[in-house]
C-alpha cells in the first residue's frame, strides 16, 4: 500500500464519502460511502445498496464507478480518484483495477476482506496493465465510528428482539393478551 501524505482535499472528499455512507446508514444499509473526483470535482456518487437492491455487487465503490461510467460514457475512468470509506474488498479493487482509476483513497482498514493492503493487496499481483496509486488512513476514525456504531446498534436490536421472544415463550398467555391490543 502507498502511504502518500494526505491533503485538505483528501478530508474534504473523503467527508463527501462519508455523506453518502450515512444515506446507507439512513436505509439500514451498512453504512459505507464513496466519491469519485475528476479534475477536483465530483463526477459520481455511492453508497451501499446491497440490502435493497438484494444485490451482492451493489457495493458503494460499484454503485459509484457505474454512475461514473454512464455519465462519461466509457469504462475507463483514468486520472480518476476513488474515495471510499472503508478499504475496497476483492470484488472493488478488482473493479478500480478494471476501470482504470489513478488513485484509491480509503478511510478505514477492513480487516475482514481489505483487498488494497490489509488482508493483501490486489495491486502487488504483477502483471496488470494498470496500478493505482492507494492511500489509506484518511479520516479513519470518522470513518471506522460510523460502521461500530451501527453494527452496535443491530446486535442490540437483535438482542432486544431474542429478549422480547423470550419472555413472550415463558409466558404465553401474556402474549396472547398482548396481541388483542
Amino acid at each position: 500500500m502507498a502511504e502518500n501524505s494526505k491533503s485538505k482535499n483528501d478530508e474534504y472528499f473523503m467527508r463527501q464519502a462519508i455523506k453518502e455512507a450515512r444515506k446507507a446508514e439512513a436505509l439500514d444499509e451498512v453504512p459505507i460511502g464513496a466519491v469519485l473526483v475528476h479534475d477536483g470535482k465530483i463526477l459520481a456518487r455511492g453508497h451501499n445498496l446491497r440490502e435493497k437492491k438484494q444485490s451482492s455487487l451493489a457495493h458503494a465503490e460499484i454503485v459509484t464507478i457505474e454512475k461514473a461510467c454512464r455519465k462519461i460514457g466509457s469504462w475507463r475512468l483514468e486520472d480518476c480518484v476513488l474515495y471510499v470509506t472503508l478499504e475496497p474488498c476483492p470484488m472493488c479493487a478488482g473493479a478500480i483495477l478494471q476501470s482504470r482509476i489513478a488513485k484509491v483513497v480509503y478511510g478505514a482498514a477492513d480487516p475482514k476482506g481489505g483487498s488494497v493492503g490489509t488482508c493483501f493487496n490486489l495491486y502487488d499481483i504483477p502483471g496488470f496493465n494498470h496500478y493505482p496509486e492507494v492511500l489509506g488512513g484518511v479520516l479513519s476514525e470518522d470513518c471506522a465510528m460510523l460502521l461500530k456504531t451501527f453494527f452496535k446498534q443491530k446486535r442490540m436490536k437483535k438482542n432486544a428482539q431474542k429478549e422480547q421472544k423470550s419472555t413472550a415463550s415463558s409466558n404465553p398467555g401474556q402474549a396472547c393478551q398482548d396481541a388483542k391490543k
